[in-house]
């Protein structure tokens, strides 16, 4: 073969890769549509399952206890045999887990909703492999910026789009009977699209495959940077992506249309929020201000909506708070530059295990102290509070731990060498 037809090759290989990659963002969409939608379907769950809001919760939760121990599978996988057959089966587990969420039997929710999030966990981390193949180094952090802003158009439409729907009169069935079928279409494209890639057969033994995860793991700030990630997490998935609705309506007797749209403006603010922080984060040099300075933006948010709701609407609070929490990404870039460049791939799996892992703790938490007494409280104003302080609470200790963790943007790098 000529080095032209070698050029040729390598080029039409690469825009194949961007292509897969347009599909992958497809992929994080639907991933974060299916996470976000149930949001605005609690009580017609309640009535398709036969169960209590507090068991559809739990049913729920079960989501993100199968994303988080996958996320340390999905950098292994893409590693040792590609994204054709990874990316593919992990779209494929989540149709498969769509359409058995569309069965009134509650043990075909449970496995669904556990499918679902093992699923998507190879959505995020997918892409940016798929980009890494088919962008050039200047433009990948373009490209998974644009993957972050897909994935939170994804949890905007879950709601805003959703919810009309639903109240409308489209049965919970069919829609989550449809979203399956469209990722399943995803998956037959992604596989059809998406290079194959040769990989050595001689794959390390099983302790040097491992071995990655234990660096990751012995490392304190590993630790640090997924609490923080976790904690910051949980106001937008338990909150507004899960138990919001329910609470602006019951507790502030808000109708549902209006919840829907307040809840939105979480997911909405993250468009804006996950690349202006991360931008702000990079020009500066460094990481740490950003992130605590976003946090103490978050904590005021959250303290005018729950203690002075008067003062700023719902609406444009919730989107600030979107906004601001584009800081819980700022702690995937500082685990990488606490790591070695060896195993980047690893702390990316590693952080999303803890991060998530936190959010499965303290979401059965929050649907046992506040969820269950939503519909029996005689004090909303009170109820409404105390689920505020909950969350208050998440957020002043992730802010602690930010002043704590160790600084590792290229600004204070370059001050050190003067």
């Amino acid at each position: 073969m000529s080095y032209l037809n070698v050029i040729d090759d390598t080029k039409s290989k690469e825009k194949a890769f961007v292509i897969a990659w347009g599909f992958g963002c497809l992929f994080y969409f639907l991933e974060y549509v299916s996470r976000s939608s149930p949001a605005v379907m609690i009580s017609q769950l309640s009535d398709f399952f036969g169960i209590s809001a507090l068991q559809v919760s739990s049913i729920l939760g079960k989501y993100y206890y199968t994303y988080s121990i996958t996320s340390l599978i999905a950098g292994i996988a893409l590693d040792r045999i590609g994204g054709k057959f990874s990316i593919s089966i992990g779209v494929l587990v989540l149709a498969i887990g769509c359409i058995m969420f569309a069965v009134p039997v509650v043990l075909t929710g449970d496995i669904g909703r556990l499918l679902q999030g093992a699923g998507s966990a190879f959505a995020f981390t997918g892409c940016v492999y798929l980009a890494s193949h088919g962008f050039s180094a200047n433009k990948i952090a373009t490209a998974i910026g644009f993957t972050q802003c897909v994935g939170m158009l994804g949890g905007a439409a879950g709601q805003f789009v959703t919810g009309p729907l639903i109240h409308n009169g489209l049965h919970v069935s069919t829609f989550w009977l449809a979203l399956g079928i469209i990722c399943g279409i995803v998956c037959v494209m992604l596989y059809l699209i998406t290079p194959a890639e040769n990989h050595p057969h001689d794959h390390p033994a099983k302790q040097n495959l491992l071995l990655p995860y234990k660096i990751v793991f012995t490392n304190v700030q590993s630790y640090f940077s997924g609490i923080i990630s976790g904690l910051l997490f949980a106001p937008t998935t338990i909150f507004a992506m899960t138990w919001g609705i329910a609470f602006f309506q019951q507790d502030r007797h808000l109708s549902y249309e209006r919840a829907v749209i307040i809840c939105a403006m979480v997911p909405l603010g993250w468009v804006i929020g996950c690349p202006l922080m991360g931008w702000l984060s990079d020009k500066t040099g460094r990481r740490k201000p950003v992130l605590s300075g976003g946090i103490i933006v978050m904590f005021i948010c959250f303290a005018q909506i729950f203690f002075l709701p008067d003062i700023v609407p719902f609406a444009v609070s919730l989107f600030l708070f979107g906004v601001a929490s584009g800081v819980a990404m700022i702690p995937y870039t500082i685990i990488k530059e606490a790591n070695p460049d060896n195993v980047k791939g690893s702390a990316t799996g590693g952080i999303n295990f803890i991060t998530f892992s936190i959010t499965a703790i303290l979401g059965p938490l929050f649907a046992s102290w506040y969820g269950k007494t939503l519909q029996t409280t005689t004090d909303h104003n009170g109820h409404f509070q105390s689920a505020g302080i909950f969350f208050l609470i998440i957020m002043a200790i992730a802010f602690g731990i930010s002043l704590i963790i160790k600084e590792t943007g290229k600004g204070v790098k370059q001050a050190n060498l003067l």
